[in-house]
């Protein structure tokens, strides 16, 4: 089988063409450098050229609050453009199957926990990166209207926070979980005593690693076939306080950590339920103990070749 991997060089989808290509398929990744996905015509040629079985959207303007909060045209109109010129390209060659990859951040702020699938536009969304999140309920919605108008077997997964190797660990722009591995092995590098992070800690997250995602998407585009989406994550959550103090002391951080409660925490609490996606024989297994120490590894080594976004 042929499977396109548009962000093949990113977090998930360098996880995802790898998981693919252990499978024995064939997989074209696309980056900024194979096609510019903003640009409609050249994604179109780029995919009536391949003609592929499977199409996998893990392509996207992504961020932290911050980013998130600074740019939310470029968040909205980025990742709409995207996905549309994307399953626009799908359409006109005829790809059977497509996979599209959104968020967790779709859901309400004051959702109820754990999230079901169904609680999708039941309250207003989290105003720092309710931007980011109406772009990826679009995203929800052109796939059910290809699904409905035209029969195509399109799907959708929303994960959960993700993390790993070829994470952003730029401060600007990055998710918490590689902000936090930035901020602690530059302070145990440094021998600097204390270390300053944004909010109060008190929001509860759940974090996924990047290769239990890739065998979600492998495991669903095999195996799901339907109009809801699906969550996939750990279905367990922590405080940000306490990831903090993991990631710390997988670092060798022994120093202080204060909290800037002046700046926003987001959503206070979210996890999700993931007893869908489990029910067709996934679960996650790299604990987060393993994936973080083996995430900081993998930056330290990354970081002294001079290979990390940041």
């Amino acid at each position: 089988m042929s499977v396109i991997v548009a962000g093949a060089t990113g977090l998930a989808g360098s996880a995802i063409t790898k998981a693919f290509e252990a499978r024995g398929h064939t997989v074209i990744g696309v980056n900024r450098s194979v096609v510019d996905l903003l640009d409609s015509k050249a994604t179109q040629n780029f995919v009536t050229s391949i003609k592929p079985t499977l199409i996998i959207d893990a392509a996207a303007r992504v961020g932290g609050i911050l980013a998130n909060n600074s740019y939310p045209v470029e968040f909205l109109s980025n990742n709409i453009t995207i996905q549309g010129n994307l399953m626009n390209a799908a359409h006109i060659a005829d790809v059977p199957n497509f996979v599209f990859l959104g968020s967790s951040c779709i859901y309400p702020r004051d959702c109820a926990q754990p999230i079901k699938e169904e609680y999708l536009m039941t309250g207003p969304l989290e105003e720092t990166n309710s931007a980011y999140a109406i772009a990826k309920i679009a995203g929800i919605e052109l796939v059910n209207s290809y699904r409905k108008e035209y029969g195509t077997r399109w799907i959708s997964l929303m994960p959960t926070n993700l993390y790993g190797p070829r994470d952003n660990f730029d401060l600007s722009a990055s998710h918490v979980l590689p902000a936090f591995i930035r901020r602690f092995v530059e302070a145990t590098e440094s021998g600097s005593d204390k270390v300053t992070l944004w909010g109060s800690g008190s929001p509860l997250r759940e974090f996924l690693h990047v290769d239990d995602l890739a065998q979600a998407v492998v495991i669903a585009s095999e195996k799901y076939d339907s109009s809801l989406h699906l969550n996939v994550g750990p279905g367990e959550d922590l405080s940000i306080r306490n990831l903090a103090k993991k990631v710390a002391a997988a670092a060798g951080f022994s120093g202080e950590i204060e909290w800037d409660s002046s700046k926003p925490d987001g959503t206070p609490k979210k996890v999700l339920d993931v007893s869908r996606i489990k029910a067709l024989g996934w679960k996650p297994t790299i604990t987060l103990d393993e994936g973080i120490a083996s995430t900081i590894a993998w930056y330290k080594e990354a970081n002294a070749r001079g290979e990390v976004r940041k």
